[in-house]
């Protein structure tokens, strides 16, 4: 009895050891699968975010690289308008000082400033004036030409005055109303100062510019620049500044936007 006991107790052992071998075998295969699914699992999670990553900074450096060509591409356009606005702004300068010491100088000298009319009284020629012309390089020659003279009635205040053709005609030669370009041809400067001297006859009335502070004893058909022409000679300057300092001012303006919108964007992101 107790050897059939004996005899069975080891199988008995032996079914147990094979139980416990395929359960342990088991649950082995179980726990390497569910590490395996662990793994792939956790495995998938950085690689999406990597991916994401990836996706973002491609995207982050195409926007910057557009950004790059917009703004190379708008700096040259930049510089040529300010570079028109300065070239511009120093045209105008030198426009200004050109017309100041010609056009401007002239106008504010001149004492013959207000406008009234006056009754010819007299026109004659009473000599013969002596004049030089070019003939050459290093080359003059003398001729000659007739003094007009002519005395005119002011209406403003009744004082006789002797009249000449503007402020030029006055510092040449003050006796004369009109002196004609020097030429060879003597007649033909005394020709046309014939016709002058007819036409004042025919016209008893014209116009004249006389001096208020009466510093001067005669007066002026006209002058060498009125107010509308000095007016208009500063005009196109004065627009030429004024457009120049616009381009300049829009191009700043234009910067300091770009500037502002980058900067609130950066802040919003």
């Amino acid at each position: 009895m107790l050897r059939d006991e004996k005899l069975k107790n080891p199988r008995r052992k032996v079914r147990s050891f094979r139980y416990s071998f395929q359960t342990a075998s088991v649950s082995r295969r179980r726990g390497g699968a569910s590490g395996r699914m662990f793994l792939l699992t956790g495995s998938k999670g950085p690689q999406g975010g990597h991916e994401r990553r990836t996706i973002y900074q491609k995207i982050r450096e195409y926007d910057l690289l557009e950004k790059k060509k917009t703004v190379t591409a708008l700096k040259p356009g930049e510089d040529r308008a300010i570079l028109l606005g300065l070239i511009m702004i120093l045209s105008s300068l030198m426009m200004y000082f050109l017309l100041g010491i010609t056009m401007v100088r002239s106008y504010s000298d001149s004492v013959w400033t207000e406008e009234s009319s006056c009754t010819v009284l007299n026109s004659t020629i009473t000599a013969e004036m002596n004049c030089t012309y070019s003939c050459g390089s290093d080359c003059w020659r003398g001729s000659k030409y007739p003094c007009l003279q002519v005395f005119v009635s002011l209406n403003a205040s009744g004082k006789v005055l002797r009249l000449s053709h503007n402020e030029e005609t006055q510092e040449m030669n003050p006796e004369c109303f009109y002196v004609p370009k020097c030429r060879k041809d003597h007649m033909a400067m005394h020709t046309i100062v014939m016709n002058i001297s007819e036409r004042l006859k025919m016209h008893q009335q014209v116009p004249c510019y006389y001096d208020p502070d009466e510093r001067q004893d005669s007066v002026i058909l006209t002058r060498l620049y009125s107010r509308g022409e000095v007016f208009h000679s500063l005009l196109w300057p004065s627009c030429m500044l004024l457009g120049g300092t616009l381009i300049i001012l829009m191009v700043k303006l234009t910067q300091y936007l770009s500037i502002l919108c980058e900067q609130i964007s950066k802040v919003k992101r």
